[in-house]
C-alpha cells in the first residue's frame, strides 16, 4: 500500500509564493513584498483547516520552512495538529531537528521521499518550501495540489511552477472563495506529456 503527497502552496495572482506571511520570512533575491498575505489571512487559514487539515497527515518540509516553523508551532501546544504530525525534513546542513516528531532526510530527496511514498502511512503534505517543491515537479511526485490564490500582484519573485516543472494535465477536485478574494483551487494529477530533471531541495 502507497500513501500520496499534496502540497499546501498560498500565491500571488502572478503566481509568486516568497514570503506570503511576513517581510522577513524570505527576502532572498531582493524581494520586497513579503507579507502580501495579510490582509486576506484569517479567512485563508480557516478555509485551510476545513478543507486541507482536518484528516491525518505527515510534513515534508524544506530546510528553510522547518526553521520557520519549528519555533512557531513548538510553542502552539500539543493540541496543534502540526505538532502530533511527523515531521520529515529536507537537508544536508541541520545537525539538530528540535521539533518533535522531526526526521532529516539527506542525499537523493527525490529518492528519499519516493520510498516515503511506498510506504503505509497518512498523507505527505508540503507546506511552503519552495526549492523542496521545485524537486518533487522536476521528479513527477505530486499527486495533489491545494493552491490559494490571493487578489495579489508582486512581480518577480519565486514562482510555484519554475522552468523544471513537467508538463501535465490536471483535474480540479473543488473551487471556492474567501469573502476577501482569495481562491482555492485543489487538483489531482493528470496525465504527464514529457520533462526533464533536475533540482535541490532546501527550501
Amino acid at each position: 500500500m502507497t500513501r500520496e503527497l499534496a502540497i499546501l502552496t498560498f500565491q500571488t495572482l502572478d503566481g509568486v509564493m516568497q514570503s506570503p506571511k511576513l517581510p522577513e520570512e524570505d527576502p532572498s533575491g531582493g524581494f520586497r513584498h513579503g507579507g502580501w498575505a495579510d490582509p486576506h489571512w484569517d479567512g485563508v487559514m480557516e478555509q485551510v483547516g476545513k478543507e486541507a487539515m482536518a484528516a491525518p497527515y505527515d510534513l515534508l518540509l524544506g530546510r528553510k520552512t522547518y526553521a520557520l516553523f519549528a519555533p512557531h508551532f513548538s510553542a502552539a501546544g500539543d493540541e496543534n495538529p502540526m505538532n502530533s504530525a511527523r515531521k520529515y525534513v529536507a537537508t544536508s546542513t541541520l545537525t539538530r531537528l528540535d521539533w518533535n516528531n522531526s526526521v532529516a532526510l539527506t542525499g537523493d530527496i527525490a529518492k528519499a521521499v519516493s520510498g516515503l511514498k511506498n510506504q503505509e502511512g497518512p498523507l505527505l503534505q508540503v507546506h511552503g518550501s519552495w526549492q523542496l517543491i521545485q524537486t518533487l515537479l522536476v521528479h513527477d511526485l505530486i499527486d495533489e495540489f491545494r493552491l490559494w490564490t490571493f487578489p495579489v500582484i508582486v512581480g518577480p519573485g519565486k514562482r510555484l511552477f519554475g522552468e523544471g516543472a513537467i508538463p501535465k494535465n490536471l483535474t480540479l477536485l473543488k473551487a471556492d472563495t474567501t469573502a476577501t478574494g482569495a481562491t482555492m483551487s485543489i487538483y489531482r494529477r493528470g496525465v504527464s506529456t514529457g520533462g526533464t530533471a533536475g533540482s535541490d531541495a532546501a527550501g
